[in-house]
């Protein structure tokens, strides 16, 4: 697969007894690694074996930083160089499981940047199976820029494979990617137009309304989607497979930072595998679950995620 990660970041990770604003607390050691949920999709695929390289924005001012943590896990790295310096995200980890993200916004790009990007995409594109384009645009970005990657890997004959919200997403519709795999919220704030928040929805209509959301992410141009619904787990719907909603494993959570990146990557796996497609998002949230247990976002144990794959399949 080739992954699409316009806004890297620099990811430091902190553990904690208990965040009290206001205070001043003494934290465990940070641990610091490269970030972008491109990056978090990238480490799925090495973890399954599969080739990962990503492409996004290189920021000049960062460049000995970025390169530095992308070599330290061996992210096949590379992009269109920019002015300004990368941005950061705090991950502050609770010791009840709570987490908070900080994330700042990325260095500025130009359209003139987003159009060497696209073509980058659409040359090396070729002979890539899967073109996945994940996370948020740095500021100056195109709302349509996910569209564009669309289209430009459907040119070059890959399956498209979004995951964003908002504005970003409904743009990225009308292009008719493959796959798109919001979260509950996101899909709903799309089709509402009003701000859903969270990441763990609650109420006993939660399967029911994942599976009308995905039906609507159709209904708007996706081939294919994947809507995520916190611990309860994800509805998957495709023109030619009947929606359905499958609950997630039972696990331990770590961090769940991630996890819906993790679902992506696992999706792709094995979408390239040949699986079917209820069968490729029933791996897809196994991959997701497995995640959770794991403190670096993105981290993954593959005999852990094919253990709960058969686990959903005989349950």
């Amino acid at each position: 697969m080739l992954i699409v990660n316009p806004n890297f970041t620099v990811d430091r990770t902190i553990p904690l007894g208990e965040l009290i604003p206001g205070d001043v607390i003494r934290t465990g050691r940070a641990a610091v690694t490269l970030g972008g949920k491109g990056i978090n999709v990238a480490r799925v695929g090495r973890a399954f074996g599969d080739r990962a390289p990503v492409l996004g924005f290189l920021p000049r001012d960062s460049r000995a930083t970025l390169d530095s943590l992308a070599a330290a896990e061996g992210v096949e790295l590379s992009g269109i160089e920019v002015a300004g310096a990368l941005r950061g995200a705090a991950i502050l980890i609770e010791a009840d499981g709570r987490v908070t993200v900080l994330n700042e916004p990325g260095p500025e790009v130009e359209e003139s940047d987003w159009a060497a990007l696209l073509d980058m995409i659409e040359r090396t594109a070729v002979g890539h199976e899967t073109v996945v384009c994940a996370g948020s645009l740095p500021p100056g970005s195109p709302v349509d820029a996910y569209a564009r990657v669309v289209a430009a890997a459907h040119r070059s004959g890959a399956r498209a494979v979004v995951d964003a919200s908002g504005e970003v997403l409904r743009a990225a519709l009308t292009a008719g990617p493959d796959v798109v795999s919001p979260n509950l919220a996101e899909a709903e704030s799309l089709i509402s137009g009003r701000l859903v928040e969270g990441v763990e929805p609650a109420g006993p209509d939660v399967p029911e309304r994942a599976v009308r959301a995905a039906e609507n992410l159709l209904a708007q141009g996706a081939r294919h989607a994947i809507v995520s619904a916190g611990s309860r787990g994800a509805a998957a719907a495709g023109a030619a497979a009947d929606p359905v909603f499958l609950p997630a494993p039972h696990v331990r959570v770590v961090n769940p930072i991630g996890a819906g990146d993790s679902l992506v990557g696992g999706l792709v796996h094995a979408l390239q595998q040949g699986r079917d497609w209820h069968a490729a998002a029933g791996f897809a949230l196994a991959t997701a679950s497995a995640s959770c247990e794991q403190e670096l976002a993105g981290g993954v144990d593959p005999a852990r995620a094919r253990e709960l794959d058969r686990g959903s399949v005989n349950a």
